[in-house]
């Protein structure tokens, strides 16, 4: 059924991404499979065998050739393309790094799972928060709608030439990725308007302007090419915002850095990442409705981290809490908790911030588990001290 803005359809998480990859139609998508994202390229291949797309599907031995045959097409020239969790991220490690520092736009699509040991197939975000500092742009998605759009917008984003950087764009396993909602997706045309074709400043295959890749760089040229790539990564904040931009103007979804949720006003303020943000809002109308000034920040760039935006947008609150769905283990907080706080550091005077550890390994977290942080907040911003910075929300303390 088609409506204003696009046909609406009832997908998956994995599903609505491997539509977005259907109708990019890439040259080269390189699989294996791991839960739970498997789905992703399950659905993908049979497109290929169906002949609904022209891409090369290469089955793979493990994540780590994944990558590695990604990075391989995308060197030649060829849009490539894959999906993977926890583990098979992790397995993808040294490619990851590879990926980036040859500056080859590919597109992951990540089913945030939480990191074995022990076992666990359920969601937290270890695994793309361990690999946040491998040079690839981050995008965070709270449903299956921002997970179907913020696939589409992270193709252009990292083959934007000012850019050429990897891009991964995330979603909560099994809590988004096999959550079925109505959506709104593009027709193919649209969409292969939008992400047009890969032109790459630079290939292998081009033989006007022969280059190699992978060459032995030592000390007299590493830092160099190190500080390019972080340049890229600071540079890439108002290209995003242009894909953004033309995006909403083809759909009417306006994507920014991050979603202020009733932040105008706020006294007392969570920032988080990923389907929790819709539970906490939940909570946030539920306080208003009580008169307390309760906001939201949802984080949807992580990387490159929107450092004098997000300050700006906290520095009105009394108190604010950053809720991370990884542990550090650096007895200095999570990782989005230490990028806050270095962000406030020097821009913003009188905030307290603290930190909880939440939802490790697939634990619910509920509605009754915001409240207690939204009033632990009120009660700093009250008296103006906090019992505890480093908190850990609904684990049972031994």
């Amino acid at each position: 059924m088609a409506s204003a803005n696009g046909i609406r359809a009832k997908l998956s998480g994995n599903e609505a991404v491997s539509v977005a990859m259907k109708q990019i139609n890439p040259d080269v998508v390189a699989a294996y499979p791991i839960t739970p994202s498997t789905e992703v390229v399950q659905f993908f291949s049979g497109y290929v065998a169906n002949g609904d797309v022209t891409t090369e599907y290469v089955p793979v031995e493990s994540e780590h050739s994944a990558m590695s045959a990604c990075i391989g097409a995308q060197a030649a020239g060829a849009r490539s393309m894959t999906a993977s969790s926890a583990q098979g991220i992790a397995l993808m490690w040294e490619m990851l790094y590879i990926a980036s520092a040859y500056r080859l736009p590919v597109t992951l699509a990540v089913i945030n799972r939480a990191l074995s040991g022990p076992i666990n197939i359920h969601n937290d975000h270890s695994d793309s928060m361990g690999c946040r500092d491998s040079g690839w742009i981050q995008l965070y998605s709270e449903d299956c709608q921002e997970a179907y759009d913020n696939f589409l917008m992270a193709v252009r984003i990292g083959e934007h030439p000012d850019i050429m950087l990897p891009t991964m764009s995330c979603m909560d396993g099994f809590i988004t990725s096999h959550k079925v909602e109505n959506i709104e997706v593009l027709t193919d045309e649209q969409v292969q308007q939008f992400v047009g074709k890969y032109k790459p400043p630079y290939h292998l295959m081009d033989q006007q302007k022969p280059m190699s890749m992978g060459p032995l760089s030592l000390p007299f040229y590493y830092f160099e090419q190190k500080r390019q790539q972080a340049e890229a990564m600071r540079g890439s904040i108002p290209h995003i915002l242009q894909v953004s931009a033309e995006f909403e103007k083809l759909t009417g979804r306006k994507y920014d850095l991050f979603e202020e949720y009733k932040m105008d006003d706020a006294e007392v303020a969570i920032v988080i990442l990923n389907s929790t943000a819709g539970t906490a809002k939940t909570v946030v109308d539920e306080l208003r409705a009580n008169g307390v000034k309760a906001g939201l920040v949802k984080i949807r760039v992580f990387r490159p981290f929107p450092v004098e935006q997000i300050a700006k947008a906290l520095s009105k609150c009394k108190a604010v809490a950053v809720l991370d769905k990884a542990d550090s283990v650096n007895a200095a907080g999570g990782p989005v908790f230490t990028d806050i706080t270095s962000a406030m550091y020097g821009r913003v005077n009188g905030v307290s911030i603290i930190n909880y550890i939440y939802g490790l390994g697939g634990r619910d977290v509920t509605t009754d588990n915001i409240k207690e942080v939204y009033n632990n907040l009120a009660e700093i911003a009250k008296t103006g001290k906090a019992k505890e910075v480093y908190n850990y929300l609904g684990v049972r303390e031994v």
